[in-house]
């Protein structure tokens, strides 16, 4: 029994001295991994916060660039609708709406229209391919819509149309040169009868002429009498045509 007890103790002996020693270097080796772990784990989050707030800001923001991406198209012709008008425009750059602009009185296209273009790049190739060109036979004009005038000049001009007097006796007038004011076309009718009242119809927030107007008379034969009188007339270097509205 002796021998065999003795060359038991030895390997007893060197197990106890090794286990200690191999579970020691593994707590070690766990201990500073956790934190590593949780540390590298939560500096993607942080960057995905930050991220996704520079997003946020930058969506905010986008909507202070919409007069870059806005455009003027004048000179249309009357038949365009808002979808023709698009989808000519949509074949140079994205389109985020078209608008047609129309008389309120007569329901008629005011040759002119507004399109909004997804960027800035699309704005600017929109301009360049489509300025001068023509639609319907007509050379339209394509830009960057005008900033708005000032409030002095705008409050002139919304004093000026609140002067205006309808009636359902009236005529449009087209083809009016730039330089032609309210009173100017008053003034001009007024000379074969008796004018209610007279206005230039401008371009929305602006005071550039939109190159059409609208004369009120009192009855039914003078707006006949107007139209025999002034249509195919000249009113500042430029052939007027007159019909009723």
């Amino acid at each position: 029994m002796a021998s065999i007890s003795s060359p038991l103790s030895p390997p007893n002996l060197t197990k106890l001295s090794f286990k200690p020693q191999l579970k020691q270097p593994f707590l070690q080796i766990l201990q500073p991994t956790l934190p590593k772990n949780l540390i590298s784990t939560s500096r993607p989050r942080k960057l995905r916060l930050s991220v996704a707030a520079e997003e946020r800001t930058s969506t905010v923001a986008s909507p202070s660039s919409e007069a870059d991406r806005r455009l003027y198209i004048g000179n249309i012709p009357r038949t365009v609708s808002n979808d023709q008008l698009k989808k000519i425009v949509e074949e140079h750059g994205a389109v985020e709406k078209a608008e047609v602009m129309y008389d309120k009185y007569s329901g008629r296209s005011r040759r002119f229209a507004f399109v909004t273009m997804k960027t800035v790049e699309d704005a600017n190739a929109a301009i360049e391919k489509l300025n001068g060109t023509e639609i319907g036979g007509r050379e339209i004009k394509v830009n960057i819509t005008e900033k708005p005038i000032a409030q002095v000049d705008l409050s002139v001009l919304q004093a000026e149309d609140s002067r205006y007097v309808d009636s359902p006796h009236k005529v449009y007038v087209g083809n009016l040169a730039k330089t032609v004011t309210s009173d100017t076309l008053k003034n001009f009718f007024s000379e074969k009868g008796k004018v209610m009242s007279a206005k230039v119809s401008r371009v929305p927030g602006t005071s550039k002429s939109g190159g059409f107007g609208f004369v009120s008379f009192s009855s039914e034969e003078e707006v006949e009498a107007a139209i025999s009188s002034f249509n195919n007339a000249m009113l500042e270097g430029q052939q007027i045509r007159v019909n009723k509205a």
